[in-house]
């Protein structure tokens, strides 16, 4: 059996639009280890074609196991992981858990300065390597935590057609989406 909660449709289609932001793709995940490659997949599954797919595939691997292993998320619990584009050139990825008693918190990437057998404490130090901006925000009792990848995007000159199509996310109705995911805007929090 998943780990994963009913699925939400997620196969990406592209579209021929304006360049607007998509809504966010949003699926909850129960808080056990099985539903982290699952996360994997509804992120991966999204992005097909995205220039930041492996990058933010990771992120949320690594986001999905903190939710799992710090977090109320964990005990009984469930995370939620959303997919966006805010704009042209970026994608993000969110992960929102249930609390735990503490804040995310990065660990050491350097070697001098960690335990190198140590078997976790660089998740988030990996996220902040790894992509063009990440935080968190307090959701209730927990955190979502946030990741963006960006890549180049062409500017056409005045009366140039544009050489390729923007990635968007596929268009769903909007009552396939979780109650209070946010339409255009993702909270902003600190920028590694």
């Amino acid at each position: 059996m998943s780990g994963a909660y009913p699925v939400l449709h997620v196969g990406f289609t592209g579209s021929r639009g304006p360049a607007r932001p998509a809504r966010p793709r949003a699926r909850r995940f129960r808080g056990i280890p099985a539903s982290v490659p699952e996360a994997r997949r509804f992120v991966a599954e999204l992005l097909t074609g995205c220039p930041a797919r492996e990058t933010l595939v990771t992120c949320v691997s690594e986001l999905s196991t903190n939710a799992i292993t710090h977090t109320a998320s964990g005990r009984g619990g469930a995370f939620t992981v959303e997919v966006g584009l805010p704009r042209d050139g970026v994608a993000r990825i969110a992960v929102t858990d249930e609390g735990g008693p503490s804040f995310p918190v990065i660990g050491s990437l350097d070697p001098m300065g960690a335990d190198l057998m140590a078997e976790g404490g660089r998740g988030l130090a990996l996220v902040a390597a790894c992509t063009s901006r990440w935080g968190y925000t307090e959701a209730g009792p927990g955190f979502t935590v946030w990741a963006e990848a960006c890549w180049p995007v062409s500017v056409p000159s005045p009366g140039a057609h544009a050489v390729r199509e923007p990635f968007h996310l596929p268009e769903l109705p909007p009552d396939r989406f979780f109650p209070g995911s946010p339409d255009d805007d993702w909270p902003a929090g600190p920028a590694a």
